[in-house]
């Protein structure tokens, strides 16, 4: 009996599957338990039958706000280093850094901000990001993650769009002038009284709090800390039955390589169980310690959830080598404070590893880490095990709004796999390839689109009803744009994104293929491929390519290396030398952008 009403439930998802590769298996039991994967530990059963699979696990979701986690932690690991920051000196123990985070919840709502309200955190990694990260969801305020590289419009866009209360800055940060740009906005300031801002433009912000020097018209992190008193403490303590996990608590604006960024609204759900399973998966509960290096972001969710999530749920330590990214600065921090966890984007690994003294660090306590962000050409993989001695270094995917990760490695997965895919579905999530045309399902291990569904799809699109209807099916299936193809034991490749792929007279070639294949050659530091107009074909193959220092190289000598390893369609027609990419930004690089410069230096 119950059988068959598993199979009458499964039904619908019949006319989604393709014939040539399930070949109407929904109609045995069986077939319908290999629909899922057990994904507590590697699969080692190629149980996958179709472009579809639910990564299932004996461990529940964990019904927990961000809060609630950090109090756990401390509970558990109360005199263990939390959080290391290397260039002010600050060590905060778990049990520290919880007073400092009370004591500026407490006081953000001394100063009037209450449960639902908005604060942007518009700065580089500094330990009053991740402390106000806390110190916002403890009281229930939604923290609005601000890209400390945005220039005054797309400042005023951002906090307008959120209608954000208050904004959490330094005075400025290299050539950043944080404040000063601020003022440009909000003119008022000059005559305000601190905590009580007027704004024409920002109508809704209330309050600029400054990290380091004081300012004309702006509060300081000091006045927050010491503002809350004994009735503030007490208002903080009952607020925290009055939360719920499902809650928007955060706010992380997509950098969007085209059009204006969006704002995906994440709940407290939505990033503890992210950061609970990712912890799971990478092996921190049987790991002695975990002492993870953060050159990564704060304002991103690398940084925030895979970073300060991730020590809330396990007890890790984080430590950060420098405010921005600095590569020597991460293997000094490697060194010095004996890291065996690495976090960073393929970008941030080409830079360790071209470091010219690499070989004078001590890197031997690094055993493993998750590099993401962006396609991972497998060739930077291998040399991050050969260079680095790496040995459990993952490739991860995810999305922001995903919260983020939705495929990542086991810690012992085989080479291959670690190096060629991005990973096995993570716990208690879906996935699935399909036609982008069509919607239908793709057949197991060809490419179309990835979809996702689970706990981990965001809320929303902030205010924006359209946006999330165009991104989130009414089946709760979340659209990624990216080309993807899964195989029998649930792991995933990515292919490219669905706007970067280029038609060749009627072939689809997907640039991170033919990326991949040109970051085997040895003078070659970095290449991006864009499609080109062609009046003939449509488009042409372009590599756009960076060598590493002191190499020398010909258009003639690529195409020489391709030829006879690549299909000659996939050979690029041009070759172009480039010192720099145009990045979004958050660091992405902006293909369309790329394409431009392109066509325009070859008068296309």
């Amino acid at each position: 009996m119950i059988i068959t009403k598993l199979l009458q439930s499964s039904v619908p998802y019949s006319s989604h599957v393709n014939s040539c590769t399930v070949r109407r298996t929904l109609n045995n039991f069986s077939a319908y338990c290999c629909r899922s994967l057990h994904v507590d530990s590697s699969p080692g059963i190629p149980s996958v039958t179709s472009s579809y699979v639910h990564g299932t696990s004996s461990l529940p979701l964990l019904p927990l706000t961000v809060g609630q986690s950090l109090q756990t932690a401390v509970e558990k690991w109360p005199d263990r280093e939390a959080l290391v920051f290397l260039k002010t000196g600050i060590r905060k123990t778990f049990s520290q850094f919880q007073e400092d985070v009370d004591q500026a919840a407490a006081g953000l709502l001394s100063l009037g901000l209450k449960r639902g309200d908005r604060l942007g955190i518009w700065g580089p990694n500094t330990y009053e990001w991740i402390l106000f990260q806390f110190a916002t969801a403890k009281a229930g305020i939604i923290m609005v993650s601000v890209n400390p590289a945005y220039q005054v419009k797309e400042l005023e866009f951002t906090l307008g769009k959120v209608r954000c209360n208050a904004v959490l800055c330094p005075t400025q940060f290299k050539n950043q002038m944080f404040c000063e740009m601020l003022r440009q906005i909000c003119p008022e300031l000059d005559t305000a009284s601190p905590g009580v801002l007027k704004s024409s433009r920002l109508p809704d912000l209330r309050m600029v709090i400054v990290m380091d020097s004081r300012q004309p018209g702006m509060l300081h992190v000091e006045d927050v800390m010491q503002a809350g008193g004994s009735q503030h403490h007490q208002q903080l303590q009952s607020l925290q039955s009055q939360l719920s996990f499902d809650d928007p608590i955060n706010i992380q604006f997509t950098s969007g390589t085209t059009g204006l960024p969006k704002g995906a609204t994440l709940s407290h759900h939505n990033i503890v169980n992210n950061a609970y399973f990712i912890g799971l998966r990478m092996g921190y509960a049987w790991r002695p310690q975990v002492r993870v290096c953060v050159p990564v972001p704060m304002y991103h969710c690398f940084g925030s959830v895979l970073g300060g999530m991730v020590m809330a749920l396990h007890g890790a330590t984080l430590v950060f080598p420098s405010p921005g990214y600095d590569g020597r600065a991460n293997l000094e921090a490697i060194q010095n404070e004996r890291c065996n966890v690495l976090y960073g984007t393929p970008t941030m690994f080409i830079d360790m590893l071209g470091q010219p003294d690499l070989h004078k660090y001590d890197l031997s306590s690094a055993e493993t880490g998750i590099m993401a962000g962006s396609s991972c050409p497998p060739e930077i993989a291998r040399k991050l095990v050969t260079d680095m001695d790496v040995k459990e270094m993952m490739l991860g995917y995810g999305t922001t709004e995903n919260s983020p990760v939705t495929f990542l490695g086991f810690p012992h997965d085989h080479e291959k796999r670690k190096m060629e895919t991005v990973g096995c579905i993570m716990n208690h999530t879906e996935a699935k390839i399909v036609d982008p045309t069509t919607g239908e399902l793709a057949p197991l291990g060809c490419s179309g689109e990835l979809l996702i569904r689970g706990y981990c799809v965001m809320l929303e699109y902030w205010e924006d009803p359209d946006k999330t209807k165009e991104s989130i099916t009414k089946g709760g299936w979340y659209k990624t744009g990216d080309i993807a193809s899964l195989d029998r034991f649930g792991y995933c490749r990515i292919e490219g994104r669905i706007k970067d792929m280029i038609i060749r007279g009627g072939e689809n070639l997907y640039p991170a293929e033919i990326e991949q294949f040109l970051h085997t050659h040895p003078k070659v530091l970095e290449a991006q491929v864009v499609g080109l107009k062609d009046e003939r074909l449509g488009e042409q193959v372009c590599a756009c390519i960076r060598l590493r220092e002191g190499q020398q190289c010909t258009a003639e000598e690529i195409k020489a290396y391709c030829k006879g390893q690549i299909a000659h369609f996939k050979v690029p027609y041009y070759v172009e030398f480039v010192t720099s990419y145009p990045l979004t930004a958050s660091g992405k690089i902006q293909k369309n952008k790329l394409r431009e410069a392109m066509e325009k230096k070859l008068g296309l």
